[in-house]
Formats: C-alpha cells, sequence, structure tokens
C-alpha cells in the first residue's frame, strides 16, 4: 500500500510538471510575454469582432507574413511584438480572441492588443467595436483565473510575476482623439490638462495589473507622431507637424516620470518606458543609412480621407522593404525589424527582469546588428502595382482565407461579490458620419 501510495503522489506530481510545463518550459526558454496595445500590436484580436470597423483582414496586408495571408496585423508583415517575441526565443503570443480558457496556450503568452484602442476608453469610439485598454486588463484577469484553476494560485503568481508586460498605447488618444475636431477631448482640455488625464489613466491601469501580479512592465513611449505620412498630408509643405511631435515628446517624459514614481510606491516593480520615439526619428531623417529610400510617405498608395489604410484596390509599392512605412499609420515589417532590435537591446541593458535567450545577449551588451529581411522568402506583388497604363489600379486579389469563428472565452469573470459576471464589456456604440480615419 505505502508503495502503491508513493506510486500515486509520484504521477500526481508527474502530472503536475507537465501541465506547468507548458508555461514554466516556455519561461526556461525565454520569457512569458504579455501584450496591450493598439494596432500596432495587434496579431487578429479585431477580426474576432464582428461590429468592429478597425480591421486588416483583406490584402494587402500579411503579404510578406508566413503564408502571405491577411492575419489582423496592420502591417505587411510581423508586428514588434512578434520580433521581439523572436529574440527572446519565444513564439508570438497568440490573439486573446482566438483563445478558450481551457486551451492550454493560456500558460504562455496571450496579446490582448486591439486596433483603435487607446488609454482612454473613449478613444477610438467611432470604431464601433474595439477593446479599451481597461478590456485588455479585465481579459488579462480572466486569463490569469484560467491559469489558477489550471496549475493553482502560487504557480500561476510565480508565471505572472516573472513575465514581460508590453504596453504600447497612446498613439489613437492623439491621432484618433485629442488631435481630431470633432472629438471632446481636444475642446474641452488644454494639451497640459489631457497630459494630467493620460498620466491619471496610466497610473490606475498600471496600478491595477500590478494588483494582478504585474511586475516586469515596460511601457512603450510615443514615436513621432507628427512625421507619419496621415499628419504629414495635413502639412502645406509635406514636412513633419512639430507641434504633435512636441505633444509626443511631453507625453512621453510624464509618462517616464510618471514610472518612476510608481516604482517607488509599488514594492518589486520593475516599470521601464521604451524610447520608440528616438529610433524611429532616426529612421525617418535617415533612411538610408539602414537600407530604406523613403520615409515620408507609405508603401501603399492610401487615401487619408477614407482612413489610411491599404485597400485591395490600392497601388503598392514595388520594394517594401524601401519604405519605412506600410501605409498611412503603420511602419513596414521592414522598419519594425529595426525598432525590434533597438527596443530590445534596451529592454537587456536596463536589466528590466529579462533574461535573455537564443542568441545568449547578456545584460549591457552591445546593440546586436539588424539584419533586415522579410520573414520568408520575398513574395512578388500578384498584380502589377500599377493598372495598364493609365495609372488606375488592375485588380486586387482575393482574401484567401479568414481567421476561424469566433469563440468566446468559456470562463465567466468573477464579480465583487464572488458570482459570476459576464465577460468584460466591449465598447461598442453607433457608427458615426465620419469615416475611420485609422486602426
Amino acid at each position: 500500500m505505502a508503495a502503491l501510495a508513493t506510486t500515486a503522489v509520484a504521477i500526481a506530481i508527474l502530472a503536475l510538471a507537465a501541465v506547468t510545463g507548458v508555461a514554466l518550459g516556455t519561461a526556461a526558454k525565454g520569457p512569458v510575454i504579455y501584450i496591450f496595445g493598439d494596432s500596432m500590436s495587434d496579431v487578429g484580436n479585431n477580426n474576432y469582432l464582428l461590429l468592429s470597423v478597425a480591421k486588416c483582414d483583406y490584402p494587402w496586408y500579411g503579404i510578406d507574413y508566413e503564408g502571405g495571408y491577411p492575419t489582423g496585423r496592420f502591417t505587411n508583415g510581423r508586428t514588434i511584438g512578434d520580433i521581439m517575441a523572436a529574440k527572446f526565443g519565444v513564439p508570438p503570443p497568440p490573439p486573446f480572441l482566438s483563445l478558450y480558457m481551457t486551451d492550454d496556450e493560456v500558460l504562455g503568452g496571450v496579446n490582448f492588443a486591439s486596433g483603435g484602442a487607446g488609454l482612454l476608453n473613449e478613444t477610438g469610439i467611432y470604431f464601433v467595436e474595439y477593446l479599451s485598454f481597461d478590456n485588455q486588463i479585465s481579459y488579462f484577469e480572466q486569463t490569469k483565473n484560467a491559469m489558477i484553476d489550471k496549475i493553482g494560485k502560487k504557480a500561476a503568481e510565480e508565471v505572472v510575476h516573472g513575465a514581460i508586460f508590453q504596453i504600447g498605447l497612446g498613439s489613437n488618444d492623439y491621432v484618433n482623439n485629442f488631435l481630431r475636431p470633432f472629438m471632446a477631448d481636444g475642446i474641452v482640455y488644454t494639451h497640459d490638462e489631457f497630459i494630467d488625464l493620460l498620466m491619471d489613466t496610466i497610473d490606475q491601469q498600471l496600478t491595477r495589473l500590478y494588483n494582478l501580479g504585474a511586475r516586469k512592465v515596460w511601457f512603450t513611449g510615443l514615436a513621432p507622431l507628427g512625421c507619419i505620412p496621415s499628419q504629414r498630408v495635413l502639412s502645406d509643405s509635406g514636412e513633419c507637424l512639430e507641434d504633435v511631435n512636441a505633444y509626443a515628446l511631453q507625453f512621453n517624459a510624464a509618462a517616464k516620470d510618471l514610472l518612476v514614481r510608481l516604482n517607488a510606491k509599488l514594492p518589486g516593480a520593475r516599470m521601464s518606458l521604451a524610447d520608440c520615439y528616438s529610433v524611429v526619428m532616426e529612421l525617418i531623417e535617415h533612411p538610408k543609412k539602414y537600407g530604406f529610400t523613403t520615409s515620408h510617405t507609405s508603401c501603399c498608395d492610401v487615401d487619408t480621407s477614407v482612413g489610411g489604410l491599404c485597400l485591395p484596390t490600392a497601388d503598392v509599392c514595388a520594394d517594401r522593404a524601401e519604405f519605412v512605412f506600410w501605409d498611412a499609420y503603420h511602419t513596414s515589417d521592414a522598419a519594425n525589424q529595426v525598432i525590434a532590435a533597438r527596443l530590445y537591446a534596451d529592454m537587456v541593458s536596463a536589466d528590466a527582469g529579462v533574461q535573455a535567450s537564443g542568441n545568449n545577449t547578456t545584460a549591457g551588451s552591445a546593440t546586436p546588428p539588424v539584419v533586415r529581411s522579410p520573414p520568408h522568402a520575398a513574395r512578388p506583388i500578384p498584380r502589377p502595382v500599377r493598372g495598364s497604363g493609365n495609372g488606375t489600379a488592375s485588380s486586387a486579389p482575393g482574401v484567401v482565407r479568414s481567421p476561424r469563428a469566433a469563440r468566446t472565452p468559456p470562463r465567466p469573470m468573477r464579480g465583487s461579490n464572488g458570482t459570476a459576471t459576464s465577460a468584460p464589456r466591449v465598447v461598442r456604440s453607433p457608427p458615426q458620419a465620419a469615416p475611420p480615419p485609422k486602426a
């Protein structure tokens, strides 16, 4: 009987190890990564939101991604998060809305990012349906509860405490909120007041994540928003909008100060600001240094009056690796490689609680060389870039495949009284008369 009991205990331990190995085995190769963000980080969550108009599930998006299909990524290839995950030796975290809470994938990293999202819940309201940052945090809470159900509270806490939380939000709060003449925030607030509102919101949201177990937070600062193609077209000269760039720099300085205060206030917190502004500005001002030829306009010939996304009927540049921007808002796969390499090196050298893997990079190492290449063999444009001599676009390719049917995570959230409640509400509003400008 004693031997039988010992055997039973051993089997139980092995079973627990097999379950936790999904998460802890991943952590052994590289960190578990949770991604929160907007269209720069979305890897397909919005494809599962039936009413959302912030989608890119059509060509030309994804032409340089594996298989050449649109996946919900707002670029021609990989996102910065995809590339950074590869540098850490882990797969890109899957979109949350593609998972059941009973899937073992919830034990690894998850991507909660949603095109159109901002720090403020009212940001992106004209995209009809999207996951606000508050929604994304609620879904992380649901994910953690599912982990507890699978591996127990102690093991789940260890995974979360050791994970990296990558957060990239704030751009939409400007280009799709404060800078929009039909949005109330730009009318009600001065910019200083708007900055205070954003910082108060970030304070509350990061504190909420901390209380859910987040310790290693990498908050991405704003890029030079005044230099993205959608803003340049508002300038008579086609140059960068310096006032918008000044807003971005003010936001970044305030966010950096806030993170310092949070680190001092929250025991064990290691929250850092990722300097995205400098590397993107360097690409814009010195494109040839990194192998680009064009940084002032986008590879895809977009119409900013109807959203600035790369529609199937749009003309596309012949060499996508030569352009910093893919569409009016989003950087190309080639640019994302450069940005990810810089941010990865900064993260490791800052010792943001990260154990580098794969290339055996250690804290304080030199910036790794950037090797820009498509993730797979270069794919030719499947139709002529220009029409038959008259400057019109020829027919676009059809959508080859679509994402699997949306699956509602079955595990209910828990209310404050311990009773089951519905999953966090996705922000919805009636469609606006104005066309959606950006995802």
